[in-house]
Formats: structure tokens, C-alpha cells, sequence
């Protein structure tokens, strides 16, 4: 899964819905849901990774969106934490987080997207 960058934030969209960072994402109810709005009201907090590795190991297989407070330097993070796409801040650039993005193709350690460790992957 390859992280989209969105330019503009929208609320519109069939079957979304947006939750704040202290929503105990372990009771939602999933079904019917296509994206899942989840926000970061300040760059510091990371609440919103946890939010959606949970939805992730629950088999959320929608848009999981990440808007807010978002910096490029989070996108990697919010890739491997099962985010599928993010709204940029204003003020950051989208083509350097495309690049950012670009320079780790694999990590050692498994994560929301590839539970299997590198040492254990047989590929």
C-alpha cells in the first residue's frame, strides 16, 4: 500500500466518517465504512498511528486518512501505521513528501501493512 498525499481536506464521500484521536477504535463499528477521517490536532500527537494500526489488525481494508496537523516528516510512519492517504498542512510540500515516501522501500521490522518481519519473509 503506497500512501496517496492529498493537497485539500474534503468531508464528503460515500460511507466516511471522521473520529477524534481519544475514539476507542476497538468498539467502532466497521461495517459499510469505505474511509475512516482520522485527526491530528497537533503535529506532537501521535494518537491518531495507534488509531489506525488497530483499525488495521481489525481488517479495515478502506481509506484510512490522516488530516490535521500532518508534516511530511510523518508520512512514513503513517504508511507503515496502515494510513492510506494524508491531508498536508498548508505550509509542506508534496512533492518532497513523495520523496521522503520513496527512500525506504523495506523495513527490518514487520508493520500495520506487512505484519512479516524482513529476517522471516521468504521473498
Amino acid at each position: 500500500m503506497t500512501l496517496q498525499i492529498i493537497t485539500q481536506h474534503t468531508s464528503e464521500g460515500a460511507n466516511a466518517r471522521a473520529l477524534a484521536n481519544d475514539v476507542d477504535v476497538q468498539t467502532l463499528d466497521l461495517e459499510g465504512l469505505e474511509r475512516i477521517d482520522l485527526n491530528f490536532p497537533k503535529f506532537t500527537d501521535g494518537r491518531a498511528f495507534s488509531q489506525a494500526f488497530v483499525l488495521r489488525r481489525r481488517g479495515f481494508t478502506g481509506d484510512i486518512r490522516a488530516h490535521g496537523d500532518v508534516l511530511i516528516d510523518q508520512l512514513l510512519q503513517m504508511q507503515r501505521s496502515g494510513f492510506s492517504s494524508a491531508v498536508l498542512r498548508d505550509d509542506q510540500d508534496a512533492a518532497h513528501g513523495e520523496k521522503l515516501l520513496g527512500l525506504y522501500t523495506r523495513f527490518y521490522q514487520g508493520d500495520a501493512v506487512h505484519a512479516t518481519p524482513l529476517f522471516a519473509d521468504a521473498s
